[in-house]
């Protein structure tokens, strides 16, 4: 391509915002680009857009609400758009974009996504490509394209935060990556905790940390309805474990794995950035290795271990040949950019195809409502909620 392509890129949520800022830093050098922050009830708050940007070469973006991004792109003039976002998000602002000599679409999921989901593209059916992880996601996400007659490309690249995080002093610490939805019981998570209250008095030598994604009062991608922290403040007040046990912290991954002999997870996608950065670990299979836990994908790997191992420090190394069918696949396999390429060379020769809109069959009321969460302030709906309650109880 001998024009440099202008790339305007749009987050909603903590993860989808470290994964948007990431992809960028993949394009040519030379292409012009722009990031913001669309605003929705899960607009990260100032200290997760920090993180989020943390190894990257984003500047802080702009949130703007959704006629904002409109308004990006009539200034901006993008070549690309990428939807870095939720489905719903998705699903409504290329919606709202013109079909008419519109910009290329481009949107994508920010982790593990085995196994793949017709409710994920049916969500993103207008994007022109859905940038995907593995071979294994190219090949399921493609066939269900196909069953859908959506003209939709699959790419393939490395998650973008994948880079070995480089040693900072002694590795001196266990590091717990919480997920949002799994487990989602709050015995199953303090069971949990009570594992990694075991292994801090056992190896005073290590600290033991819960990374979270946000704070107790701060959104995040999926919500949380039993905190890890809120628990574990319950927990302590009722002596059941020692105060000082476990060290909370929702700063950059990428700091904690520098420092980390160990990490373990049920199924966040900071386990691939532990095998990136060498970190022995552990996903836990005592909950079920399952789609709806999410670690499906582990299956095979060497990693699954349970909470007795974790109280013991039994950490695990990958399998090598698991890896490279699974994230750590060979940069030559990648083929995104290439297809972001003739996707924009298509769209400057004016023959890029209709948008497709599919109807997801969540609910009547779910496109509505998900217009409202981008077109109404996040605090004028935090009040329609309280008095929706309020009204309910009375």
């Amino acid at each position: 391509m001998t024009v440099p392509a202008r790339v305007l890129a749009v987050a909603d949520s903590d993860s989808y915002l470290k994964w948007t800022a990431g992809l960028l830093d993949h394009l040519p050098p030379h292409w012009p680009r722009r990031l913001a922050v669309v605003r929705s009830p899960i607009t990260p708050s100032p200290e997760q857009i920090r993180s989020a940007l943390n190894g990257t070469d984003a500047d802080v973006p702009d949130i703007v609400p959704a006629r904002g991004v409109l308004h990006l792109i009539r200034r901006f003039r993008p070549d690309v758009v990428v939807l870095g976002c939720t489905g719903p998000v998705v699903n409504v602002l290329s919606r709202m974009i013109p079909a008419a000599d519109r910009p290329v679409l481009v949107s994508g999921l920010p982790g593990i996504s085995v196994p793949a989901s017709e409710r994920a593209w049916v969500f993103r059916s207008a994007v022109d490509l859905f940038v995907v992880h593995s071979r294994r996601e190219v090949a399921e996400f493609t066939a269900i394209a196909r069953d859908l007659g959506l003209p939709g490309r699959v790419g393939l690249t490395r998650l973008p935060f994948l880079a070995p995080a480089a040693p900072a002093g002694p590795r001196d610490r266990v590091v717990f990556a919480t997920q949002a939805k799994v487990p989602a019981g709050p015995e199953e998570r303090e069971r949990i905790l009570l594992s990694l209250a075991a292994l801090a008095e056992r190896r005073p030598d290590l600290r033991v940390v819960v990374k979270m994604r946000a704070l107790a009062q701060e959104q995040q991608t999926h919500r949380e309805r039993h905190h890890y922290q809120t628990l574990w403040q319950r927990m302590a007040g009722q002596g059941r474990v020692r105060p000082g046990a476990l060290t909370f912290d929702a700063g950059p991954m990428r700091g904690h794995l520098a420092h980390a002999a160990g990490f373990v997870t049920v199924s966040s996608t900071a386990a691939l950035e532990a095998i990136a950065a060498g970190v022995p670990l552990l996903v836990l299979s005592d909950f079920g290795v399952t789609a709806e836990m999410i670690n499906l994908v582990f299956e095979d790997s060497g990693c699954l271990g349970t909470l007795d191992d974790l109280a013991e420090a039994r950490f695990r190394d990958p399998d090598p040949a698991w890896c490279a069918a699974n994230y750590f696949h060979e940069p030559a396999d990648e083929d995104w950019l290439g297809h972001l390429t003739g996707l924009v060379e298509t769209a400057r020769a004016g023959r890029l195809p209709q948008p497709v809109y599919l109807h997801h069959q969540i609910g009547r009321l779910a496109a509505p409502r998900a217009r409202l969460r981008l077109e109404v302030h996040p605090d004028t709906l935090r009040r329609i909620r309280t008095l929706r309650r309020t009204v309910r109880r009375r």
